[in-house]
């Protein structure tokens, strides 16, 4: 959608008038339902992370023990990645 929007916009300063003007009106149509989609897309990024976040949450108070283990497997392996390099 940007890149439409782009594309309307240098055909707008490439023409004057009239024609010039319905090309710089749809490009910012296009813009503005870009701005909106990722709004919505970012809306729904953050309401997945506060799920997973909860299920983490839920799963850590339901199985301390376990979580603490995967936790130490977790860094184990990634201390033992980091060394390596």
């Amino acid at each position: 959608m940007v890149e439409d929007a782009q594309e309307l916009f240098r055909e707008a300063a490439a023409t004057t008038g009239e024609k010039a003007e319905d090309l710089r009106q749809k490009g910012l149509e296009l813009l503005d339902a870009a701005v909106s989609k990722a709004q919505d897309v970012q809306a729904a990024a953050i309401e997945a992370g506060k799920d997973i976040a909860a299920t983490a949450d839920d799963y850590v108070q339901e199985n301390p023990w376990r979580a603490i283990a995967i936790s130490a497997g977790v860094g184990l392996l990634l201390g033992l990645a980091i060394s390596r390099k």
